[in-house]
């Protein structure tokens, strides 16, 4: 065997030990149901097997996924039934349902947590009958951007842990996507 051949051999097998290594080493944690989180404010959150939990934000205690953004639901919807197409999913994407016939209780939610199919046909989480999505634009945990926007077809709140709708003032027309009130969210 040349030195050549022996160096490439060498090289080829250090990188891929390090590719290795790199790929079998993470350093981020999933929540689970014994861990608190603090999206943006530093008050306790809670999350029961990943699927959501409540938190404190500028709107008060709202719902949140797994990742600690805000969760909301359209007014468009009805309990159970979820209208948002697959366009409406791009922008504001379903708060997926575990795996198994059940979502999980979550402490310090008062809203009957279960599941519906989306448009889509995925398995989608509901709180107190509302389907629950996340929305594209809320990119740190405590972002609460699509409160109050206006597109397909109804308006968008945030989820209390009751359930319902946080009412509260709705974005400002300067930060609130394109579109208007079924607007189609052509302005995202």
């Amino acid at each position: 065997m040349s030195g050549t051949t022996f160096a490439v051999r060498l090289l080829g097998a250090s990188a891929t030990l390090l590719l290795t290594a790199a790929c079998g080493n993470s350093t981020t944690s999933p929540v689970s149901s014994n861990k608190t989180v603090t999206p943006g404010t530093g008050m306790s959150a809670s999350a029961s097997a990943g699927v959501v939990g409540v938190a404190k934000t500028s709107l008060g205690p709202v719902l949140v996924d797994s990742k600690g953004l805000t969760v909301y639901l359209l007014t468009a919807d009805t309990p159970g039934h979820s209208t948002c197409s697959a366009q409406c999913l791009q922008y504001w994407p379903l708060v997926a349902a575990p795996a198994g016939t059940s979502v999980p209780s979550v402490p310090g939610l008062s809203a009957a947590l279960k599941s519906t199919k989306a448009t889509s046909g995925a398995s989608m989480v509901t709180a107190g009958g509302w389907p629950l999505y996340t929305f594209v634009k809320d990119k740190s945990p405590g972002d609460v951007t699509g409160q109050g926007v206006k597109t397909f077809g109804g308006t968008w709140y945030a989820v209390s842990p009751s359930g319902t709708a946080v009412i509260a003032p709705a974005v400002t027309p300067t930060s609130a996507p394109a579109g208007g009130a079924g607007g189609g969210g052509n302005g995202y």
